[in-house]
């Protein structure tokens, strides 16, 4: 049996391929509303960035999400962005560890 194909995506902030998985998804709502998306279900236009702080703060010094999303992306808007960013990426980091532990076992 040939193994699964890993679905690979791009950091907008330092261009890194990564497996899906690896990275935090930013998402532009049909109602033109950015937001996080951790379960990588929820409709509209998405952006990949790693799951660290720093590729979020390159992100926004060099407005990639702007151009990943197609939209102006306000100071406010990054600024909530990273609070959440931020609150988000412990329980991000714990639920990477869960899937490669799952793997592990399944192995």
């Amino acid at each position: 049996m040939r193994p699964r194909k890993i679905p690979l995506r791009k950091c907008v902030a330092c261009q890194e391929m990564k497996p899906k998985k690896e990275l935090i998804r930013v998402v532009r709502t049909p109602d033109e509303q950015i937001m996080i998306d951790l379960k990588g279900k929820q409709a509209g236009r998405g952006a990949y960035l790693c799951g660290k702080v720093a590729c979020f703060k390159l992100a926004k010094k060099t407005k990639a999400l702007d151009r990943a999303l197609k939209q102006s992306v306000g100071p406010e808007i990054y600024d909530q962005l990273e609070r959440d960013f931020i609150a988000v990426e412990d329980r991000f980091i714990a639920d990477m560890n869960q899937v490669d532990d799952d793997d592990e076992s399944e192995a």
